[in-house]
């Protein structure tokens, strides 16, 4: 169309970044960034700077996202919120933060990819889910405060499409063992090893459904990016309005019911199995003390 694109990559080198200078024009510039490292983002927000200085920036695409787990949140490490966050909403808000002045200068757009994962309880996706349901809330404080600016906000919240990380199949089978070898022996006997690899199978399963055509995506972005009045939220996917709908409109069970089939149903712990031992620290305390009683 015209635009000059300045694309950030994880790694200059990667399969991704080789592809993208294959099939681009020379209006595409790469460069390096970590959403991660301060330093990172510091040195984007330059380059910025000197590539915008004759023809302004129109607008940002925060499109990074990062997921390394899938499992409840009991069995799930707090340094796996922590990275989703520093990756999905604390590195986007700097980034954000800092291409400000030239935003409000060219009075552009700002375009977030979120995920339905934040704003429903996606079975095993809440390290996930939390971090991007404080970005949306973030991009809708942007929308209000930015409004009087000219600046324009809108969050993308696509259905599953075969990205890298869905197809990367051996990756989310080395996460799975590194969480097993990991997890608390008391965790392991009270959910169960095979708890943990049903709700694996039934991940890969959904992956194995992802949309390959990413054009709904790219097109829910460039229309945010042009259009005179573009939308505060995209919905792109196969059923996704049909998720939204029953999430906002019908009962919660049924909308936990409908999240369980669609995405992941998760088996019984083994503790709560009939016929099973109670672990010692799922036993209720028939002497409760006056503090546990309060």
């Amino acid at each position: 169309m015209g635009f000059t694109v300045l694309a950030t990559v994880l790694e200059l080198n990667s399969p991704g970044a080789l592809e993208l200078r294959a099939c681009c024009s020379p209006r595409l510039r790469l460069l390096q960034m970590d959403l991660t490292k301060p330093a990172d983002i510091r040195r984007a927000l330059e380059f910025t700077r000197a590539h915008t200085t004759s023809t302004g920036l129109w607008g940002l695409v925060n499109n990074a996202g990062f997921n390394d787990i899938v499992a409840d949140v009991e069995l799930s490490p707090v340094a796996t919120f922590r990275t989703c966050m520093e990756v999905n909403f604390f590195g986007a808000l700097e980034l954000t933060k800092g291409l400000l002045p030239l935003l409000r200068h060219s009075k552009g757009r700002i375009v977030t990819v979120g995920s339905p994962a934040g704003d429903m309880p996606y079975p095993c996706l809440a390290a996930y889910g939390t971090s991007k349901a404080a970005m949306a809330l973030l991009m809708d404080s942007f929308s209000c405060e930015l409004l009087p600016w000219g600046i324009k906000v809108s969050v993308i919240q696509p259905g599953c499409f075969k990205t890298e990380s869905v197809r990367n199949v051996s990756q989310w089978e080395q996460r799975k063992q590194l969480l097993l070898a990991n997890l608390p022996q008391e965790l392991l006997q009270a959910y169960g090893e095979d708890y943990i690899e049903h709700s694996h199978g039934q991940f890969l399963h959904s992956l194995s459904l992802a949309l390959p055509d990413l054009s709904p995506v790219v097109d829910a972005i460039t229309d945010a990016l042009l259009a005179a009045r573009p939308r505060r939220r995209y919905y792109p996917g196969r059923g996704v309005g049909l998720m939204y709908f029953i999430h906002y409109y019908l009962p919660e069970g049924l909308r936990r019911r409908f999240l369980q089939n669609f995405f992941i149903n998760p088996c019984l712990p083994r503790a709560l199995r009939p016929g099973q031992d109670t672990p010692q620290a799922l036993k209720p305390n028939p002497n409760p003390s006056p503090v546990a009683a309060r």
